[in-house]
């Protein structure tokens, strides 16, 4: 039996059906958020997207419009608390034409609600593009397997931006010379989760290369707990730090006998992400499985 939407989300089904075959209709989880108001700003700045759904959990603002919200000027698209009456809306009424034309969920929200989100998305038929870091391996592979049998493109990317994409790289290619190699990754001191997506992203990369790292040379005895960063199985050792007044900051460090070699990205303002952003909402619908990394999509 289908799935019947509240009528509350009339204005959702009117922005869908009048945008479905010019835009890509987009909802945006988070809205109120950092980066979620940004992902906004870029959707309205541009024709390719249409703006169909906004969702926050600040129910004292829930029913207003989010363009005036953000200073943008009214949208006609209203805030809501309701996450999955927002998705029932977005997969009801997109028509379904075998033309890769679906709604998608762009998800800047809270760690411990990035694999629920993920998945319900897919339930509902709506790509997921989830922006949230926090998500397990455990979890990447269920969400995985859940992706391929509904054939629907999904996309997880732990950072949107391209300068961080051609840093991965560089690490990786840098293994293949270096035994020994450190990362430190700095954000906000509002950054729920730590190391962040993006550096424990960065580690998988550079482990493809080198299975082992830092054979210890002395017992080491750290006075202060994790003082030596946390270590992977690999041997890789991932260091955070939290301060205000960063943003998302990472660097990697390889040393050998006489040298190091540094590599590092600092993002200085959210807009850096948006290219990445729109790059994933336009090119996701034509996928039929999950994809890891802004890499898969480049």
């Amino acid at each position: 039996m289908p799935v019947t939407c509240k009528t509350e989300y009339n204005n959702a089904k009117r922005n869908l059906m009048s945008s479905a075959n010019q835009s890509i209709p987009v909802l945006v989880a988070g809205a109120l958020g950092r980066m979620g108001s940004e992902v906004i700003k870029a959707i309205n700045s541009s024709n390719d997207y249409q703006l169909v759904g906004a969702i926050d959990n600040q129910k004292d603002k829930e029913g207003q419009d989010i363009g005036s919200l953000l200073g943008l000027g009214a949208l006609d698209v209203f805030l809501s608390s309701d996450f999955e009456g927002s998705l029932c809306a977005a997969s009801q009424n997109v028509p379904k034409d075998g033309s890769n034309n679906g709604a998608v969920l762009v998800d800047f929200t809270h760690p411990k609600f990035a694999y629920k989100h993920t998945r319900t998305s897919i339930a509902y038929g709506v790509h997921p593009v989830i922006g949230t870091t926090g998500i397990t391996a455990d979890q990447l592979d269920d969400l995985s397997k859940f992706a391929d049998k509904a054939s629907l493109g999904s996309a997880i990317i732990p950072n949107f931006s391209v300068g961080m994409v051609l840093l991965q790289q560089a690490a990786a290619a840098a293994a293949r010379f270096y035994e020994f190699a450190e990362l430190t990754e700095m954000h906000h001191n509002k950054k729920a989760d730590a190391p962040s997506g993006t550096c424990i992203k960065t580690a998988e990369l550079i482990e493809e290369q080198r299975s082992t790292f830092n054979r210890s040379f002395v017992e080491e005895e750290e006075s202060i707990k994790g003082s030596r960063g946390g270590s992977r199985a690999s041997g890789l050792r991932l260091h955070s730090v939290r301060l205000p007044g960063l943003v998302a900051h990472q660097q990697v460090m390889f040393g050998s006998n006489g040298e190091t070699y540094e590599l590092s990205h600092n993002t200085i303002d959210r807009s850096a992400y948006m290219p990445g952003v729109l790059l994933v909402i336009k090119k996701i619908r034509s996928f039929n499985k999950l994809v890891y990394g802004l890499e898969k999509i480049l």
